[in-house]
């Protein structure tokens, strides 16, 4: 899977970290204290979604809410930091994996659609900063995903093409943004994306449950 590889870049959530239930329990709690009524596909709608695009979209989908989209990424950081710093976790074998790359001399960044400063914080609170070269988030560039702009830019911080860069994503619109800019793509299992598992196949190059596939060779090459 590494062959030809000059970087490597991770999307956060559902990939790196396992943090989905944060944005559940977030996405729940601001419902209520807001009386809010979600459409059925609100979770589905909002996904490869930057942070400011999904605090944009809430005020589309919700014209009720008194605030600004920056009033919404505020509250969204607060109600998420504490669950970062303590709580959230990375997946097995995730910190043996960035070492190996480092050791290899394959550079590695970061290109979310979360907010920079909440990752900033969850890279400290790890002490895994330095096992990074770069972050780049959706809310830098002119579309979230699944457009490639962020792995795009994350490929030019790294100083390698697209063609030589290797993307680990969990979900498909994740998965596609990585393919539309030129690159090999691992999915990577995680429970709140296990329903579009058939798609995440479909899109992807490779499969990985767990990180220590790809150290132990068992991972699917799709």
């Amino acid at each position: 899977m590494l062959e030809h590889t000059k970087a490597v870049i991770f999307d956060l959530d559902g990939t790196l970290v396992d943090s989905m239930w944060v944005w559940t329990a977030i996405d729940e709690d601001y419902i209520r204290k807001y009386h809010l009524n979600p459409p059925e596909d609100f979770h589905e709608a909002m996904e490869g979604m930057s942070y400011t695009e999904t605090a944009q979209y809430f005020l589309r989908i919700f014209p009720e809410l008194p605030h600004t989209v920056e009033e919404i990424k505020k509250e969204w950081y607060d109600m998420s930091v504490d669950k970062y710093t303590k709580e959230v976790t990375l997946k097995p074998g995730v910190k043996a994996f960035l070492e190996r790359l480092k050791e290899k001399g394959i550079r590695t960044g970061i290109a979310t659609s979360n907010d920079r400063k909440l990752v900033e914080e969850f890279l400290k609170a790890r002490q895994i900063t330095d096992l990074f070269d770069t972050i780049c988030t959706s809310c830098e560039v002119n579309k979230g995903k699944p457009a490639p702009d962020v792995y795009l830019k994350a490929a030019k911080q790294l100083g390698a093409e697209p063609s030589a860069c290797l993307v680990f994503e969990d979900v498909p619109m994740g998965i596609l943004a990585g393919k539309n800019a030129g690159m090999r793509v691992c999915a990577v299992d995680d429970w709140f994306s296990r329903p579009q598992d058939a798609k995440k196949r479909e899109f992807a190059d490779y499969f990985i449950h767990s990180y220590e596939d790809i150290t132990n060779q068992t991972y699917e090459v799709l």
